[in-house]
C-alpha cells in the first residue's frame, strides 16, 4: 500500500470539484507520467473505474486511487491546496524528489 498524505484542505477542495465533475467519476486518481520539465510530472484526475490492482485511499471522505506503477513515486508525498492569491493550486511535497521544477507539477528522483 502506497504510504501518501492529503491534508484536510486538499481533501476538501477535491470533494468540491469531484462534486461538479461528470458523473460517475468517484474517486480522486494521484498518478506520475513520464514529462515535464524535470522528467516526471504529477497528475490529479477524477475517476470512476477503481482497477483491480489499484491502492484505494480515503482522506477526510475522499477516496483515493493510486495504480501500482505510480505507488512507487508517490512513497512519502503530502498533497496540500492553497488558495493563496499568487500560489493557488494544490501542491505536492515529495521529500525523496532530487529536482522540481518552478511549477512543482514536475521531478526527478
Amino acid at each position: 500500500m502506497v504510504n501518501l498524505a492529503l491534508t484536510e484542505a486538499a481533501a476538501e477542495k477535491a470533494k468540491s470539484l469531484l462534486a461538479s465533475s461528470p458523473e460517475g467519476h468517484t474517486a480522486l486518481r494521484v498518478a506520475v507520467k513520464n514529462g515535464g520539465c524535470s522528467g516526471m510530472r504529477y497528475e490529479l484526475v477524477f475517476d470512476g473505474d477503481l482497477r483491480d490492482d489499484d491502492d484505494e485511499l480515503e482522506f477526510h471522505g475522499l477516496k483515493v486511487w493510486v495504480d501500482p506503477e505510480s505507488a512507487t513515486f508517490l512513497d512519502g508525498i503530502t498533497i496540500d491546496f492553497s488558495d493563496a492569491l499568487n500560489d493557488a493550486g494544490f501542491k505536492i511535497d515529495n521529500p525523496a524528489a532530487e529536482e522540481t521544477c518552478g511549477c512543482g507539477e514536475s521531478f526527478k528522483l
